[in-house]
């Protein structure tokens, strides 16, 4: 019987993994299967331009694996039996499950309102397509001179916020962050940041811890309310519930903990990739939440899957940083150089040239789903470019 490999989710991590998998194992032997509940792959790190009103180039899975070997299948994903191994999902069909000898979990995240009253009820997010579209509904609906209050600090609020203001020059858009704008940069990029917020003119509220989210705008901690008919909160992600609910050994986070080949701690037959895993780069420090992080692990869990698989060697794990880069607009960028370890350097490309480069890598990041061997390692050190906020810290 041929080995049953099922990857959940197909995003940047999921598509990857499965893709690089079927290039790895031949499709005697063994069997992919990639469950997704969208029919589509989502750019995710461009949900702030679809938010903004842009169309993105669609990209139907079925299109993408064509003639790859792997089998996706449509459905949404309920429940993980680690015991049994056994998948159970939802698809046209109504209740079912797949059944898997290796797993591949890479179910992502969603956005995050830690608790804070109103977030649900009044907030939008851009996490995901369906949420990106429905804010992009309610910024058309806005008539000139329309208040837009983006909460959070990091690369996609920072994203978002920009986006918003250039596209819609006539709103009123504002940024309430809690710590400094950008301080985690350079002297440099901070400096092309806020001559950008400025040239968009973005109101900027710094050190503002938003406690409370209503239909009339945000609540600060020490009592101001600040008025926006549209408040877009970015203010961190949070995985899927599912790993919590099986018996895998999991983060207080929810994701899952794994080794520094992707496996599992505690079940050696599951893999995690993305923002579902708590995994160690290189250097052992915990990987953070972004498209920078994802496609590496997914395609470093597939070649230790293979390796596994055929008995050649196990490859080693050398995941680590080059730099993070965000779009300040369509034509405005900033791409500030870090360590391996994520830590700043003090050298940034800023400005038109930045943002080409940018754009190259959300190409080549969704050119990565059909082509999973084009991001071999070739150094030492495989290095990667930062296209998402870490969750937590920025």
């Amino acid at each position: 019987m041929k080995h049953q490999i099922v990857v959940l989710g197909a995003g940047y991590a999921g598509a990857n993994a499965a893709g690089r998998l079927a290039k790895r194992l031949h499709s005697a032997d063994t069997e992919i299967t990639l469950v997704n509940a969208d029919p589509e792959f989502v750019e995710r790190v461009r949900m702030h331009q679809l938010a903004a009103g842009q169309d993105l180039k669609p990209r139907a899975l079925t299109d993408v694996f064509a003639g790859t070997g792997v089998r996706v299948r449509l459905a949404r994903v309920t429940a993980v039996d680690a015991e049994t191994k056994t998948v159970a999902i939802v698809d046209a069909d109504g209740p079912g499950e797949s059944a898997y000898d290796t797993l591949v979990y890479a179910l992502g995240s969603a956005a995050a309102d830690h608790g804070v009253p109103g977030v649900a009820e009044h907030a939008y997010d851009i996490a995901g397509k369906q949420s990106a579209l429905r804010l992009r509904a309610r910024l058309a609906g806005l008539a000139a001179g329309g208040t837009v209050l983006v909460v959070g600090g990091g690369l996609t609020s920072i994203e978002a916020v920009t986006e918003i203001a250039e596209a819609r020059p006539d709103l009123e858009v504002a940024l309430a962050a809690r710590g400094g704008l950008g301080d985690w940069l350079s002297e440099k990029a901070q400096h092309h940041l806020r001559t950008a917020f400025d040239r968009l003119a973005i109101t900027l509220h710094e050190h503002t811890d938003i406690t409370g989210v209503e239909q009339t705008g945000a609540v600060t901690a020490d009592g101001r309310a600040i008025p926006a008919q549209v408040t877009v909160w970015t203010a961190g992600f949070a995985v899927h519930p599912i790993a919590a609910a099986t018996t895998l050994r999991v983060a207080a986070t929810g994701q899952i903990v794994v080794d520094d080949t992707m496996r599992s701690v505690s079940h050696p037959d599951v893999y995690a990739v993305g923002d579902a895993a708590l995994a160690p780069g290189a250097s052992g420090k915990p990987l953070r939440m972004s498209c920078a992080s994802g496609v590496p692990s997914a395609q470093h869990a597939a070649d230790v899957i293979a390796a596994r698989l055929t008995g050649r060697q196990i490859p080693q794990n050398k995941i680590g940083y080059l730099g993070q880069c965000m779009s300040l607009g369509r034509r405005d960028a900033i791409v500030q150089w870090v360590t391996p370890d994520d830590e700043t350097k003090p050298s940034a490309v800023t400005g038109r040239m930045a943002a080409r480069l940018k754009e190259m890598i959300c190409k080549s990041a969704a050119w990565s789903i059909s082509h999973p061997t084009s991001m071999l390692p070739t150094r030492r050190r495989h290095t990667t470019l930062a296209e998402e906020p870490v969750a937590t810290t920025v």
